[in-house]
C-alpha cells in the first residue's frame, strides 16, 4: 500500500510515518505540511491513498483536496475531529477521528489500516473494470539519432484528425528543438506540433514535443481523460535530459493499458525500460524494426528487454497505429 502522508503538524506527520512505515505493506512516498504540495510534487510513482490530517476548512486545503480526489482520482482518508462531516461528497474520500498527540494507539493504527484498504478495494475495482476496456488514450513517441526524420515519416502518414494527444521526446541539442518543431509544422501539414508547457492539458491532434534539456512527463489525468503535462528540470537519466523513460514510464503509471508509445532510432538503451513498463502494464509498444534504422541501438535495447510488442519498419507503424487506435480508440 503506497501512502502519502499530509498534516500541518511535524509531530503528527512523523508519528503517521514511524508507526506505519513499521507495517510490511506500507510505503510512504511521502510527507506533506499540506495538499497543494501533492498536486506541485512531482510524485514518482502514484499513491494508493493520501492520509490527509489539514483543515479542510481552509478553503485552499478544500480545493486542493476537491482536485486530489475529483481530478487526480487518489482516494483520501481524512483525520478530522468528531463529528466533523466530509468537506464533499465522492467514493474516493472516507474519515475518522483525528487522535490528540498523545492517543495514536495500536487501535487507531489497525482501525487506519482497516478503513483504508476497504477505501482503496472499493476504488480499485472501478479501475480495473474501466481498464478491462481497453482504450487507448494517447501515442508516446521517443526517438534519438536519426528521429526527426522518423518522426516525420509516420505523422505525416496519420491523418488530419488523429483522435489521440501525441507526446514525442526527441533527444536534441539547446536551441535546436524551436527550429525542430518549425520544420515538422512545414512538412506535417496534416498535424499541429509544439513545444510542451508545464502544466497544460494534451489535447487530441496535437503533438507536445518536449523542449531541449527538459523532461516531459504526464503529471496527472483529469476526471475527462485529459493528460495534464509537466516539464521536470530532475537530473538527467544515463546523461540524457529529455529521457524518454521518463515519459514512458510515466504514461504507464498514470494510464496503465491506455498507452499506445513508439519507440523509434537511436543510440544506447533509452526507452527500453520504459517500453518494458508499459507492456507490464498491459499496454502497446511498437519499435522500429534494424531495416529502417539510421541507428537500432534504443530498438535493440527494447527487444532485449521484453518490451517490444512488435516490430515494423518506419514505413509501416503509421498504419499500425491508426489500426490499433480504431480497434482500442478513444
Amino acid at each position: 500500500m503506497k501512502i502519502v502522508i499530509v498534516d500541518s503538524s511535524a509531530v503528527v506527520r512523523t508519528i503517521l510515518e514511524q508507526n506505519l512505515s513499521n507495517l510490511s505493506n506500507m510505503q510512504i512516498l511521502h510527507s506533506f505540511s499540506n495538499c497543494n504540495k501533492i498536486i506541485k510534487q512531482t510524485l514518482s510513482d502514484t499513491p494508493d491513498a493520501v492520509i490527509c490530517g489539514v483543515d479542510v476548512q481552509d478553503k485552499s486545503e478544500h480545493d486542493a483536496l476537491s482536485f486530489i480526489c475529483n481530478e487526480m482520482k487518489i482516494p483520501v482518508m481524512l483525520l478530522v475531529h468528531t463529528d466533523a462531516p466530509l468537506p464533499f461528497f465522492t467514493s474516493l474520500i472516507d474519515k475518522m477521528e483525528k487522535p490528540g498527540l498523545n492517543n495514536y494507539s495500536s487501535e487507531f493504527f489497525t482501525t487506519l489500516i482497516e478503513k483504508l484498504s476497504i477505501l482503496i478495494k472499493k476504488n480499485t475495482k472501478k479501475t480495473v473494470i474501466q481498464d478491462d476496456l481497453k482504450t487507448y488514450k494517447v501515442l508516446c513517441i521517443g526517438s534519438s539519432t536519426g528521429g526527426p526524420t522518423a518522426v516525420c515519416t509516420i505523422l505525416s502518414s496519420l491523418g488530419s484528425h488523429f483522435p489521440l494527444p501525441i507526446l514525442y521526446t526527441q533527444h536534441i541539442e539547446i536551441d535546436k528543438d524551436k527550429p525542430l518543431v518549425d520544420w515538422l509544422n512545414s512538412v506535417c501539414e496534416n498535424i499541429k506540433i509544439k513545444l510542451a508547457e508545464d502544466g497544460e492539458e494534451a489535447h487530441p491532434g496535437v503533438v507536445y514535443m518536449a523542449p531541449a534539456d527538459t523532461h516531459l512527463i504526464i503529471r496527472f489525468i483529469k476526471s475527462d481523460g485529459t493528460p495534464v503535462l509537466q516539464l521536470s528540470d530532475e537530473p538527467p537519466e544515463h546523461y540524457l535530459r529529455p529521457a524518454v523513460n521518463k515519459l514512458f514510464k510515466s504514461a504507464a503509471t498514470q494510464l496503465k493499458n491506455n498507452v499506445l508509445a513508439v519507440l523509434l532510432t537511436g543510440m544506447g538503451a533509452d526507452g527500453a525500460a520504459g517500453c518494458k513498463e508499459i507492456c507490464d502494464k498491459g499496454g502497446w509498444t511498437i519499435v522500429e524494426d534494424k531495416s529502417t534504422c539510421a541507428v537500432f541501438g534504443m530498438p535493440a535495447a527494447a527487444i532485449e528487454a521484453g518490451g517490444a510488442k512488435e516490430v515494423l519498419p518506419r514505413t509501416e507503424i503509421a498504419k499500425r497505429i491508426i489500426e490499433l487506435v480504431k480497434t482500442h480508440g478513444k
